[in-house]
């Protein structure tokens, strides 16, 4: 099993950046790639980024693409966002998520942290 923790959320105004972290534990060879996914209210789950856990290879949604960074510390098991530029759309709460393979669904989630952006 894979356990993921979230953290790093809040209030930021427009403009704005927050760095959210996902502390992964358990058995994180079974991971192929981890990713960010964000659900406003009233909307559905939508993907933000991905990233290899393995190597440094990376994926975009095209909404955050060129604000928002993923990366990995490999010697604290942990992914982060890094969210520059923050607009009001922005605002959802963003979820750490990983899988075993390329063409799998994803299994392990998050508790999820908020991220509410003002204008």
């Amino acid at each position: 099993q894979v356990q993921l923790v979230e953290s790093g959320g809040g209030l930021v105004e427009s403009g704005g950046s927050l760095r959210l972290s996902c502390e992964v534990s358990g058995h994180t060879f079974n991971i192929y790639d981890l990713a960010w996914f964000r659900q406003a209210p009233g909307k559905e789950r939508e993907f933000v980024a991905a990233r290899a856990w393995s190597g440094g290879s990376t994926r975009y949604a095209d909404s955050v693409n060129g604000r928002f960074t993923i990366s990995r510390d490999n010697a604290k098991n942990t992914v982060y966002l890094q969210m520059n530029s923050l607009k009001p759309e922005d605002t959802a709460v963003y979820f750490c998520a990983g899988r075993r393979w390329t063409s799998a669904p994803y299994e392990y989630w998050g508790q999820g942290t908020q991220v509410t952006v003002s204008s």
